[in-house]
């Protein structure tokens, strides 16, 4: 986690060494007034504000919550995309989550600091409160995409009232979380997975899928994603699922394969034509991918190295072959 801190007083930076030494793992950047600069400070001018919400996961404030609510107030957008903000008073005796308290993590963190710093941690989200099940702190933790975030509120305010529904596609470990319980149907429910049960399902999505592709020199980005989505949609996956794409190193220049990966934040991977060769299993052969690559099959191959099974066999689409495997992920609450 890449973390900013700012102090207003030499009590503040004196706290804020104490965050330091209790959170040595996460990458610092500390800023202080001017007046107050000593080692290991930068000193904090308006630009920075703006420079730190954009580019770090948490913002930690040591001083009074108006300051830090002040100087985030031009630059919070969005709850899927704001870092976690949680202010300290100067003695370290309090810890307040200001923002993003669930999917940013500044709830968790909050409470982790109040631990180290012997404080208390003030945490106000209903969900925390109550003791009940929180779908996006969860989902924040699990690695999950969340199908609709106006879901996520309607569910998150529905576990406030009563218990509601919710089923995965992977075994669920017991005891389920406050606020739920196991079932399949009603108007409002909960899933882990990428199949949709109720009348309103919100769906908790594992970022899970290995996408293995193979393709013709010189395909284009278009045609790339077409294949994969059309793939996903006939298979009733959702592209949301999608942790990386996968082939072999000969297409590690493929310009239309890149701009594909880019455009919609696909992590991709290539492997030698030996280490496709290593992967044990059946797959779909072809001589003239044979005699290409120096292997039978890349897509299936690709898809199935560092994953635990093959969900969607080599499928042809246009110039682009398509092939699906699942890495080994459980559900876990707690």
């Amino acid at each position: 986690m890449r973390a900013a801190m700012f102090t207003f007083s030499r009590g503040g930076c004196a706290t804020a060494r104490r965050i330091l030494a209790a959170l040595p793992e996460k990458a610092w950047m500390c800023y202080t007034m001017p007046r107050f600069e000593e080692p290991g400070f930068l000193p904090l001018d308006k630009a920075v504000y703006g420079a730190c919400f954009s580019s770090m996961d948490a913002l930690i404030f040591v001083g009074a919550c108006g300051i830090a609510v002040r100087e985030i107030a031009p630059y919070v957008k969005s709850k899927k995309t704001d870092p976690a903000v949680v202010c300290i008073d100067e003695a370290g005796r309090f810890v307040i989550p200001l923002l993003s308290g669930h999917i940013g993590g500044a709830n968790a963190l909050a409470v982790k600091l109040a631990e180290k710093l012997g404080g208390t941690a003030v945490v106000t989200t209903a969900t925390d409160v109550r003791g009940k099940f929180s779908v996006d702190a969860w989902a924040a933790r699990h690695g999950c995409a969340i199908s609709d975030m106006g879901l996520a509120k309607v569910v998150s305010a529905a576990i406030l009232e009563e218990d509601i529904p919710l089923c995965s596609q992977f075994p669920l470990p017991a005891p389920l979380p406050e606020g739920t319980f196991a079932g399949e149907s009603g108007p409002l429910g909960v899933f882990i997975g990428w199949r949709t049960n109720f009348a309103r399902t919100l769906r908790l999505i594992p970022r899970v899928l290995r996408v293995g592709i193979g393709c013709r020199r010189g395909i284009s980005a278009e045609a790339v994603v077409r294949a994969v989505q059309t793939v996903f949609a006939e298979n009733g996956l959702d592209t949301a699922a999608i942790c990386g794409v996968c082939s072999i190193d000969l297409k590690q220049d493929e310009a239309g394969l890149l701009a594909a990966c880019e455009k919609n934040n696909w992590p991709v991977h290539f492997y030698t034509a030996q280490q496709l060769r290593d992967v044990a299993g059946d797959f779909t052969p072809s001589d003239f991918v044979r005699s290409v690559t120096g292997v039978d099959n890349v897509c299936e191959r690709a898809a199935l190295l560092d994953a635990e099974k093959l969900i969607v066999q080599k499928t042809a689409r246009d110039g682009v072959t398509v092939a699906v495997a699942a890495e080994h992920w459980e559900v876990r609450f707690g």
